[in-house]
């Protein structure tokens, strides 16, 4: 017999943790499949500054595992398994981990997002031989070493500045004149005496056989490359959303999940989406809190409504 749940939640981020830890207050005892970059982009991302409550800053990491322990504290289920198939056609929802099956009354989407990669030749070859997304997770390796980071809005200038505890020089590529980021965050770049920028500019290959030795850069204004040297490339440049599962079944638009604002409803009755997944304009892990608050709110409403409506 296939296990029927009240909620599912897909994704481990601040919108699943905080959607689970609603739905389980509300004694729904929510099932979160946590997926494979479990914890979301916070697992990624070394002092978190600006999430109310803590005033020394807390570690995304630490901070994600108490969320999942706060949830779990008050009856949600969480399996570290990774969500193959879903089925939205009709209700119980059917949601699969390979072979493994659940039902779901509603289901929360909090699948987050996924950093990008430029695409150029030398990047897939060696990337985690020098390429990264992810400059707390390899920025260690890097002691000494000259870096590059690749864009222009706030994470690179995070990633730029946190990799400057290790590397000797990082030199932001960025290509427009001017960044995107915000004040503060240019501020603290700029003030930075490790960190040059070069505008105007993209890389067109990552170079290097068993290690990045170098990119070719190429300038947007006159198309002039030249050889720049390097001992690693750090992407930084934005996140498509996880919403492969949902193609075809949600209304989505550039991939990101269509919400019914201020709700979290989408267009299929009992689906909420929270997070990353749908947010194109902030994605702070506030927000995305916020929202997986919302979407617990939202699914508990709609079984309520339904169970009154059943008499």
């Amino acid at each position: 017999m296939t296990d029927t749940r009240n909620v599912i939640v897909i994704g481990s981020g601040p919108a699943g943790y905080a959607a689970a830890l609603y739905a389980a207050r509300a004694n729904l005892t929510p099932l979160v499949l946590k997926g494979l970059d479990a914890g979301g982009q916070l697992m990624l991302t070394t002092d978190v500054e600006n999430y109310p409550g803590f005033v020394d800053g807390i570690l995304g990491p630490e901070l994600m595992e108490q969320m999942e322990k706060q949830a779990e504290r008050f009856g949600a289920e969480i399996l570290s398994v990774h969500v193959t198939r879903v089925d939205l056609s009709s209700r119980p929802f059917g949601v699969w981990a390979g072979d493994q099956e659940w039902r779901a009354k509603t289901l929360i989407v909090a699948t987050g997002a996924s950093a990008k990669w430029l695409n150029v030749p030398g990047e897939e070859k060696l990337r985690g031989r020098g390429v990264s997304a992810c400059a707390t997770c390899d920025g260690f390796f890097f002691r000494d070493r000259e870096l590059v980071v690749v864009g222009g809005g706030d994470t690179a200038m995070e990633e730029a500045t946190f990799l400057t505890k290790f590397a000797s020089k990082v030199t932001i590529v960025h290509r427009r004149d001017e960044f995107r980021a915000s004040p503060i965050m240019v501020d603290r770049a700029k003030a930075n005496h490790k960190i040059e920028v070069i505008w105007d500019t993209v890389v067109d290959e990552i170079l290097g056989d068993d290690a990045v030795t170098g990119a070719t850069l190429r300038h947007v204004g006159t198309g002039e490359q030249s050889r720049f040297r390097t001992d690693g490339v750090f992407m930084a440049i934005g996140h498509t959303p996880n919403t492969k599962l949902f193609d075809g079944q949600l209304h989505l638009q550039d991939g990101y999940i269509l919400v019914e604002e201020p709700r979290t409803t989408t267009n299929v009755a009992g689906v909420f989406a929270a997070g990353d997944v749908t947010d194109t304009i902030y994605r702070q892990a506030v927000t995305a809190a916020g929202q997986g608050c919302k979407a617990a709110i939202d699914a508990e409403r709609f079984l309520e409504a339904e169970a009154h409506a059943a008499g």
